[in-house]
């Protein structure tokens, strides 16, 4: 049985593949599929493929197509999430700061850099015609327990993160949202290792066709809300909400969706030039 990992972010987004792999599914086309949680968000899986630490990953647009830039062998094989990710923007309980407005200058807390927290926080910037130069400022705080200190300690303003992610700490009293950033287009992706899929495609074909079976149906799933809600530590109201915004995709990413990420991160100097979309895609199916 051939093991091969793969990295997500612990959040209600990757709740089918555990569902798959607690099914068997993969053992039964003879593949030992192991998942890597991790909590450092695309920045600290794009380091982990760089390092050959995981085969595939599910990952944020934006910050796999930055990072294929930036020399990470790695391709984009299929949307994952079609819908936008809501970023919420986040300050701490006891904040001066009322509005996104109020922000500009300020020090936002990122995950690493090269990471959605990072990338979002110019999208955000650019949204509200802020000075790139001026009015960002950035503290690496590793993970969303390092921005609960970060904002608390007041080491950095204000931090952004999945907005359904964070509303228990919203609903706590930890932070205050005090706006939204979606971002401007499909959030998540199925990258794999370039050399890892050159010798295993057959292999990276029945994970997909595995996965895809289950976010097809994902929604209709017996009491799936309850299940995500109790998983995840969430209320059942907020999960009704993300479930009818999220959409899932079995499709590859398109060209137009890749020239309009690519247009954004160069308007924003976020990467040095544009690539071919058969640079930053592989169709795998």
């Amino acid at each position: 049985m051939k093991t091969i990992k793969i990295g997500g972010v612990p959040e209600h987004f990757n709740l089918a593949w555990y569902l798959t792999l607690k099914n068997g599914e993969y053992k039964e086309k003879d593949i030992n599929l192991r998942w890597h949680d991790y909590f450092g968000g695309t920045g600290q899986m794009c380091k982990a493929l760089r390092n050959g630490d995981i085969d595939l990953a599910v990952i944020l647009t934006e910050g796999i197509i930055k990072d294929i830039i930036d020399g990470n062998q790695s391709t984009i094989i299929q949307t994952f999430i079609e819908t936008p990710l809501i970023w919420g923007i986040h300050v701490a309980h006891d904040s001066a700061y009322n509005t996104i407005d109020d922000l500009r200058g300020t020090k936002a807390a990122i995950s690493r850099f090269g990471s959605g927290s990072h990338l979002m926080a110019y999208i955000n910037a650019q949204n509200n015609h802020w000075n790139l130069e001026e009015d960002l400022n950035f503290e690496v705080i590793k993970n969303l327990d390092g921005a609960v200190e970060g904002l608390t300690n007041n080491v950095a303003d204000y931090f952004m993160w999945e907005k359904f992610t964070t509303k228990p700490l919203v609903d706590d009293g930890t932070f205050r949202r005090v706006g939204n950033c979606p971002s401007p287009w499909p959030c998540f992706v199925i990258a794999v290792r370039t050399e890892f899929l050159e010798h295993n495609k057959s292999d990276v074909k029945s994970i997909l066709k595995i996965i895809n079976k289950t976010t097809k149906e994902f929604k209709d799933i017996p009491c799936i809300d309850s299940t995500i809600a109790n998983r995840y530590e969430q209320k059942l109201e907020d999960v009704q909400e993300w479930l009818s915004l999220t959409e899932w995709s079995q499709d590859v990413i398109d060209e137009k969706t890749i020239n309009n990420v690519q247009d954004q991160l160069m308007a924003l100097e976020i990467i040095p030039e544009k690539w071919d979309y058969n640079k930053l895609v592989t169709k795998v199916l």
